[in-house]
């Protein structure tokens, strides 16, 4: 038995964009850069950028630390077990992209916007948000992660900015929506994949993400892969300094379909770990989601939906513990 196989990728397919001409803030260089961006949602959903500005030194500390949480004991691990807020430590065997999909073969540990007891928002009890729990055994996790995470969705506003220019619509139209974010963040370790395990074992089964917009910052191992346009498998390898960005669902919704949320999947044929760090950045909670926002006189294809109404649906068919299990 082999593993589920997939052709190289190239740059026409998923494209590399330098978001450097964002720092001197100027119109057009913002518009520049939101046509690459336009042109990447609409044929594939995916694309790399670098020049992002989120520090090297940073993200190396947050992968030095992602090695050692995934290396503690599984006692230490279970401390912080995944709770009703989706944060903490997930085992293998809890996740499941869908019912029919073997379980997915990675580890987690998840954490997001730190909310006090305090916030309105939790005060209020709205699901996934609230504070995040952290490992004893690593007390320079927290403000390591935190910052890492500040910092990935600063991008990802400049990203969405650039977005709202290529649309035709306000440039601060994703502001507010994205002030207070529902973003989850998340460590991951995939072991190495045997293979005699077949090509129906994944790291993560073959997916599209929930949200708003994913920005992942990937080791050297390589495995993540695209379905393209014509329903072909293919890699994203890893490039040195990128982070590797794609369309969610309910983006994709929001646009009307007009951005596209591609499939995708992790197989890690390396022979050795795996380490990535995923932001999955969403809007607020009580966001509506409604296409008639973003077009211009089109039929909308959808419903209005809340982000947080939408994302639950998606969290409880795909983890156990949402389930009991």
């Amino acid at each position: 038995m082999s593993y589920a196989s997939a052709t190289e990728s190239d740059v026409s397919l998923i494209p590399v964009i330098d978001m450097a001409p964002l720092a001197t803030g100027d119109r057009a260089a913002i518009s520049a850069v939101g046509r690459d961006l336009l042109d990447a949602a609409e044929r594939v959903g995916f694309f790399y950028v670098r020049n992002h500005a989120v520090p090297a030194r940073l993200i190396e500390q947050v992968f030095a630390l992602s090695r050692r949480l995934f290396a503690l004991p599984a006692a230490e691990k279970d401390s912080v077990r995944i709770n009703a807020l989706h944060r903490g430590f997930l085992a293998i065997g809890q996740a499941r992209m869908y019912e029919q999909a073997r379980i997915d073969l990675k580890e987690s540990f998840i954490w997001g916007p730190e909310l006090g007891t305090d916030d309105p928002d939790v005060a209020a009890g709205k699901p996934l948000m609230g504070p995040n729990q952290w490992p004893a055994a690593l007390p320079e996790l927290a403000p390591t992660l935190m910052a890492y995470s500040a910092a990935v969705m600063d991008c990802g506003r400049s990203l969405l900015q650039c977005f709202a220019v290529s649309l035709g619509l306000d440039p601060d139209f994703f502001r507010e929506p994205f002030r207070k974010p529902l973003a989850r963040c998340s460590l991951i370790y995939y072991p190495p994949q045997p293979p005699e395990s077949g090509s129906e074992q994944f790291g993560v089964a073959p997916h599209t993400d929930y949200g708003g917009l994913t920005l992942l910052y990937q080791d050297d191992a390589g495995g993540l892969q695209v379905r393209n346009p014509s329903g072909e498998w293919v890699t994203a390898p890893p490039i040195a300094g990128t982070f590797v960005v794609n369309i969610g669902d309910l983006m994709a919704r929001w646009s009307n379909d007009r951005f596209v949320s591609t499939p995708h999947r992790v197989v890690n044929a390396s022979g050795r770990a795996r380490y990535s760090v995923g932001v999955f950045f969403d809007p607020h909670f009580d966001t509506v989601i409604d296409p008639r926002n973003l077009l211009q006189g089109a039929p909308s294809r959808y419903a209005p939906v809340t982000c947080g109404d939408y994302i639950l649906s998606r969290f409880n068919k795909a983890f156990n513990y949402r389930r009991g299990n």
